[in-house]
């Protein structure tokens, strides 16, 4: 299975689909604000992360978006695949996480089963 990298600032929204993703067999690793996501995709070397695009409860200094354009510009991490994840599932939304370097995006509420798929189809086994 994979690790896995959630980069989620609400702490409930980490917590259960942390949970969920650990009963099926995932490994999983927490960051709530841009610059832990970016220390925690070299030193935890996930297979892939799940990039909440807001971060607004963390106080972080920058968005998802641009955590992930961090993470996308190290060569270090360049290669591993991001799910951008957020509540605001405006079409121009997706066009900004995309545009940072998210290989796919997911809208919340999380429809759980279409999340995994997605995860299997940008993780090799």
């Amino acid at each position: 299975m994979a690790k896995i990298l959630i980069v989620e600032d609400e702490e409930m929204n980490w917590d259960m689909l942390s949970r969920r993703l650990t009963r099926k067999g995932h490994e999983v690793a927490i960051a709530n604000d841009g610059p832990t996501a970016i220390a925690k995709s070299k030193s935890e070397a996930p297979d892939i992360i799940l990039m909440d695009i807001r971060l607004d409860a963390s106080g972080s200094p920058f968005d998802g978006n641009e955590a992930t354009r961090r993470i996308k510009a190290d060569g270090e991490t360049a290669g591993i695949p991001i799910i951008a994840l957020t509540a605001w599932a405006l079409q121009t939304e997706r066009d900004k996480a995309m545009e940072a370097g998210c290989d796919d995006f997911v809208s919340k509420p999380i429809e759980f089963p279409v999340l995994l798929e997605k995860i299997g189809a940008l993780v090799k086994s």
